[in-house]
């Protein structure tokens, strides 16, 4: 069947659409993006304003119809963190089911995690044994340990590169002394959590997802994407640590110069950079494997696990 998967996230709305069935791996068919940066239209009082709903809904209906386009079967429409953030989060959602007839499913954090998850272990397999799992969305980061298909353990904090780097990066270039307090705000996120972790042990294996785990590996010297799924990529916290203060002097105009950075993830770069590196450091870790499945395929296998098959 043709399913379509809907991701309503900090950064972009995202429908990509897949030929699968039960046992098979998802054969990517068609991607519709739309960068939204929800996580940037909150107001001050944590609400998504009228025009960032104005947005969505116009957003939701464009994917809709890029879906209908493609002759989806199923459509599975989801929301993370700046929808499920949002003070007026009820009142967004129903309005974009009046508009649209989509009713977006609000992941919580662990959800989002124990989603991703998943997708890695089948991505890798069972021989790559334990595994820890980092994601670093636009408005939060997931871990997730385990050996199993269901992690023992899995957190989400609010530490993803466009809610920080709105928050603490105002400046373009940023200030010294804000990217400094901003170092020591997501080390001190981290370092609660680690512990909830590291009493099961290390890792066999150490994996990130996400378009910033990506971007900041094409940096260091990782394969380009269009050298296709299957070329190993990795990230080293050395080559990170060299990179973070040369992107600090940057402005996100030349940071957008860079090789493997888009131009819409660019201003938000140095943030993230700044969690995977607090993330590896306090972890232990000094390299990361790139993952290219995430939270959409892990929705995506977990709907096809709920199938009959063939």
């Amino acid at each position: 069947m043709r399913l379509g998967v809907l991701d309503v996230g900090s950064n972009t709305v995202h429908l990509l659409v897949v030929d699968a069935h039960p046992g098979a791996r998802p054969l990517p068919a068609h991607s519709h993006k739309a960068d939204l940066r929800l996580a940037q239209l909150l107001d001050e009082a944590g609400a998504i304003g009228p025009e960032g709903v104005e947005l969505l809904v116009a957003t939701v209906r464009d994917a809709l119809q890029a879906a209908e386009d493609k002759g989806v079967e199923d459509l599975l429409p989801f929301a993370t963190s700046a929808v499920r953030e949002a003070t007026n989060a009820d009142d967004v959602l129903a309005r974009v089911r009046e508009e649209t007839g989509v009713d977006l499913q609000v992941l919580s954090g662990a959800e989002e995690a124990r989603l991703t998850f998943l997708a890695v272990r089948r991505w890798f397999g069972w021989s790559a044994g334990k595994l820890l799992v980092l994601d670093i969305g636009g408005g939060s980061l997931e871990i997730a340990y385990g050996i199993d298909e269901e992690p023992d353990a899995a957190a989400s904090l609010p530490l993803g590169a466009g809610r920080l780097t709105g928050a603490w990066l105002p400046a373009d270039p940023p200030d010294p002394a804000d990217v400094r307090a901003l170092r020591r705000h997501v080390r001190a996120q981290i370092a609660r959590t680690v512990g909830e972790f590291t009493r099961f042990g290390s890792p066999d294996h150490v994996v990130a997802t996400s378009k910033t785990f990506k971007q900041l590996a094409r940096l260091a010297g990782a394969a380009r994407s269009a050298e296709g799924l299957y070329v190993q990529r990795e990230l080293k916290r050395k080559s990170l640590e060299d990179w973070v203060p040369q992107l600090a002097a940057m402005t996100a105009a030349e940071r957008a110069e860079l090789p493997g950075v888009s131009e819409g993830r660019a201003g938000q770069l140095l943030a993230g950079a700044l969690v995977a590196e607090g993330a590896m450091d306090l972890f232990g870790v000094e390299s990361v494997e790139i993952c290219p499945w995430a939270l959409r395929e892990g929705v995506i296998l977990r709907r096809l696990d709920h199938l009959p098959a063939r």
